[in-house]
């Protein structure tokens, strides 16, 4: 199985996805984890804010801190090695780094359409609005539901 890591700058709480108002890259990013947990992947996230003591026993983790700073977070980890850093990845940057491990997914139709790395949702009617608690609940039907 494979295993992700999140190491995630500090935050307000776990997933950044609290207070009033909600980063929308961050919805994103919670609901593709999730999305990454119902294919098997084994899913892991630390906050800096929380759990210092999981960026210090990491050492690429400490490495990347020292040479760069925050500015390494998101650092996201597949299998002990970098996936991501600086940046949350979407589903399409998941799907294709996954891949090298032999994990494929497949798409939800009109998924590439709706969702990207830059988080625009489409209104077209195959899609979720991110207030589409109906449609967001339904999983054949992409959008930025979170």
């Amino acid at each position: 199985m494979l295993k992700l890591e999140v190491f995630d700058p500090p935050m307000c709480c776990p997933t950044g996805v609290c207070g009033s108002e909600v980063d929308p890259k961050l919805a994103r990013f919670a609901g593709d984890l999730e999305w990454l947990k119902r294919s098997q992947v084994e899913v892991t996230r630390y906050n800096l804010a929380q759990q210092p003591k999981a960026f210090i026993d990491s050492p690429i983790v400490r490495l990347e801190l020292t040479e760069r700073g925050n500015a390494c977070l998101p650092l996201i980890l597949a299998n002990g090695r970098i996936l991501a850093s600086g940046f949350y990845p979407g589903r399409p940057e998941f799907r294709s780094a996954l891949a090298s491990y032999g994990i494929e997914f497949e798409a939800a139709e009109n998924e590439e359409e709706c969702c990207n790395s830059d988080e625009e949702c489409c209104d077209g009617e195959d899609c979720c609005e991110s207030d589409d608690e109906d449609c967001c609940d339904d999983e054949s039907k992409p959008g930025c539901c979170g």
